[in-house]
């Protein structure tokens, strides 16, 4: 999984671009650009391809958009809103990499695209950690919960970011904007879908909560110290968002239910042999470091996010299907909708059973 997925390739043909202006276009906007500039594309992601740039022995990673904006789904492919988040979250503290430009002029590169320094470390695309010994997998999943505490903790007015989305009624604009996302890029009929779009709505927890949300907060978009179990960057926030904590803790639980043959879980794995904490375990660490007693409708909360990653994914086949997807491995991704909603469902039904 991880030649698969860590590293970089030559750019891709549908995602090439003219070099020569990129390079003209960062003399004037980077501060210290200097150099002739080699460009190589990362293999990881699905939405947004991503390059590691190289000039004058600088580093820097370049993120865009798949296209022209007029080409896109709505709201999709947010590297705008990426750039403001990352800018502010570092400023209070969040590891973030460190934001030098933004360009919205798609005339530059047919697409809108920022740069931004770039760290160093580890990506772990396994949740299961292989080759890690149990301590260090123990602290790795410590570093991660910590860190999502810390996330939720900032006080988003204070940082800037009291605009970054509608405080309050998150879970209903979240569902009824994942249902329209899902069903302009239906490609087939999945009939859990069908059941979790009519049964979500009408079983929303009552009582609301706001925070800056990363939207996809998981192992593989953290990039940890080379060699401490320490999260240095945070990445990927094209989904970030003002809404309810509970929504992003609980998505960042998913892997506990998923198996390893699936989206890389860790669900019927010995976790206590491996060292890794469980899904209870975690659960009671984040309420410790975030001042709760604990977390109800648990099951709602993942039937939720199955529902959300499986529209996620809907639309990453739809962009395979099309010739956008970022990646070669987006066609494979975009087949995992149909289980990961069938799980979804699964646990709407156990939530029916707790209630009754």
């Amino acid at each position: 999984m991880s030649e698969q997925f860590s590293g970089t390739m030559p750019v891709a043909g549908r995602h090439s671009f003219d070099v020569s202006a990129l390079e003209a276009w960062m003399r004037n906007h980077v501060e210290g650009y200097a150099g002739l500039l080699a460009v190589e594309q990362f293999k990881g992601g699905q939405s947004n391809p991503t390059y590691r740039l190289e000039a004058g022995g600088r580093r820097y990673v370049m993120r865009s958009k798949p296209g022209l904006a007029a080409k896109l789904l709505p709201s999709a492919h947010a590297i705008e809103r990426e750039y403001r988040v990352m800018g502010a979250l570092g400023k209070r503290g969040i590891p973030v990499p460190r934001m030098l430009a933004l360009c919205e002029d798609e005339s530059v590169l047919g697409r809108a695209f920022y740069i931004m320094e770039c760290v160093e470390g580890r990506v772990f695309w396994e949740q299961s950690l292989p080759g890690l010994p149990p301590l260090e997998r123990a602290a790795i999943y410590d570093e991660m919960n910590r860190v999502i505490a810390a996330l939720h903790a900032v006080d988003y007015a204070a940082a800037g970011l009291a605009d970054y989305g509608k405080p309050g009624n998150y879970f209903a604009r979240q569902i009824a904007r994942w249902t329209r996302q899902y069903q302009a890029s239906e490609t087939e009929k999945i009939e859990a879908m069908d059941r979790l779009i009519a049964w979500l709505p009408q079983h929303i927890p009552a009582g609301d909560e706001t925070a800056v949300v990363h939207g996809d907060y998981r192992m593989d978009n953290l990039i940890f110290h080379p060699s401490e179990p320490r999260v240095v960057a945070i990445l990927d926030w094209e989904l970030s968002t003002l809404g309810h904590p509970l929504a992003d803790f609980s998505y960042n639980c998913m892997g506990w239910h998923i198996p390893p043959t699936d989206f890389r879980g860790i669900g019927g794995l010995d976790l206590a042999a491996l060292g890794i904490p469980s899904e209870q375990a975690y659960i009671e660490s984040y309420c410790r470091r975030t001042g709760r007693e604990g977390i109800a409708h648990w099951d709602f909360y993942l039937a939720y996010n199955l529902f959300r990653i499986a529209a996620i994914l809907q639309g990453v086949m739809k962009r395979a299907l099309e010739g956008t997807a970022s990646s070669q491995q987006a066609l494979d991704a975009g087949k995992r909708a149909r289980p990961l909603a069938q799980i979804g469902w699964q646990f709407a039904g156990r939530s029916e059973l707790q209630r009754k």
